[in-house]
């Protein structure tokens, strides 16, 4: 056994002469520990809540959506449509056709977005997955509404009888003295009410790709492509597939890329969370200073003799270094282990609860092996930066002079 380790864990174990050092000792396990545990707590709380945005920011936005560069919209010959859809990874296709409108219902009235979308719209994104009130059904006059609209209008599924109202301005050049004539109204029937984010809610009204060019006074155009691919890990070979066949005048982008500011917020986000927790335990591993400079304060009598009989004065400090590195280690996995159970009982038994009306019942949590090896590495690193400062000054103190 190596001698430092062994001598550094019978310091740690051994009766002090000064019960100060055992209860210091053990507040900075304690310490180390909740620090460590609030640390894996958070960060599987904030990797469930990152998955479900992104579920449920995937089920609105397709595997890769394709545009153009120099317009709103293009006729979909000028996509080559054909030979992207017989490519062997292309699952489903669909057109879409987006545009403002007015909607209006008995005397409240609001702006939207109008997403017309294709019948495949629903196999490949799950979207139905998402109808909070109601159900998916653009058949029609139907359409469905964002639950944020629904409750700016008052309106929702239950309303059969009352139609929505929706304008959108006629293209081309209009008479100023009959306005009335430069607008296209469509009467719709919202079947349900979906619910992802505020961003979504307020904003969007899916129907039928053509009531859609009814209304936007479109014919043949579309203004985007969203297609799904059967495995999201060649997305990469994929894209760049579709991008060579679309040509230079379309973008073609993933799901990360439509959504950019998105993932780079959840990414920030988390990684300005770990690192003020991790302020907050490099002041709980303060204890561990106090701990050690006790300690070679008791053993500055040990240190002498072991020094004489030829111990030099790196391994001293190798001695007491273990030491500190032996609580961090302990504090470290007690809080990893405790931060897992706690983890474990949510994802069992659902302890924490949203208010109803969530997309999900509880609090999610997701563990990422990167976040166990970052957390302990991290501590780690604190714990020997906590332990070599002291025992350099106290060794030399006490050895050299």
């Amino acid at each position: 056994m190596n001698l430092s380790f062994f001598i550094a864990k019978r310091y740690l174990v051994s009766k002090k002469s000064h019960n100060a050092i055992n209860i210091i000792s053990g507040i900075s396990i304690a310490g180390i520990s909740i620090g460590t545990m609030a640390l894996i707590i958070v960060l599987s709380a904030f990797n469930g809540l990152s998955e479900l945005v992104q579920s449920l920011n995937n089920s609105f936005d397709a595997d890769i959506e394709i545009t153009h560069k120099h317009g709103k919209t293009f006729k979909l010959d000028s996509l080559k449509i054909e030979s992207i859809k017989k490519l062997k990874h292309v699952s489903y296709f669909t057109e879409v056709i987006e545009g403002n409108a007015l909607l209006k219902f008995n005397e409240r009235q609001c702006i939207a977005t109008i997403k017309g979308v294709g019948d495949n719209f629903v196999k490949m994104s799950n979207f139905d997955s998402l109808i909070s009130d109601g159900q998916f059904n653009i058949n029609n006059n139907n359409v469905v509404i964002g639950k944020g609209i629904s409750y700016i209008l008052q309106n929702g599924p239950d309303d059969i009888y009352t139609p929505i109202s929706i304008y959108a301005p006629k293209r081309g050049n209009v008479s100023i003295f009959e306005a009335e004539d430069g607008l296209n109204e469509l009467k719709v029937y919202p079947t349900g009410a979906f619910s992802i984010s505020d961003e979504f809610d307020y904003k969007y009204v899916i129907m039928n790709i053509n009531n859609a060019r009814k209304l936007l006074d479109y014919n043949s155009e579309v203004t985007s492509v969203e297609i799904s691919i059967k495995n999201y890990d060649d997305i990469e070979k994929i894209q760049k597939q579709i991008s060579t066949i679309a040509g230079s005048d379309f973008n073609v982008k993933n799901r990360q890329e439509q959504n950019s500011v998105l993932y780079k917020t959840l990414k920030s986000e988390k990684l300005w969370t770990f690192i003020i927790l991790v302020f907050i335990l490099i002041i709980a591993t303060f204890n561990v200073i106090g701990s050690i400079t006790m300690l070679i304060i008791e053993k500055k009598k040990d240190l002498r003799i072991l020094h004489h009989m030829g111990a030099d004065v790196q391994l001293i400090r190798k001695i007491f270094i273990t030491e500190g590195l032996l609580i961090t280690i302990i504090g470290a996995v007690f809080g990893l282990l405790l931060g897992t159970i706690v983890c474990w009982l949510q994802i069992k038994f659902s302890l924490i609860r949203f208010t109803e009306g969530y997309v999900v019942e509880a609090y999610p949590i997701k563990f990422q092996l990167t976040d166990f090896i970052m957390i302990l590495g991290v501590v780690l690193v604190i714990g020997f930066f906590a332990t070599w400062y002291p025992v350099k000054i106290l060794t030399k103190k006490y050895l050299i002079n």
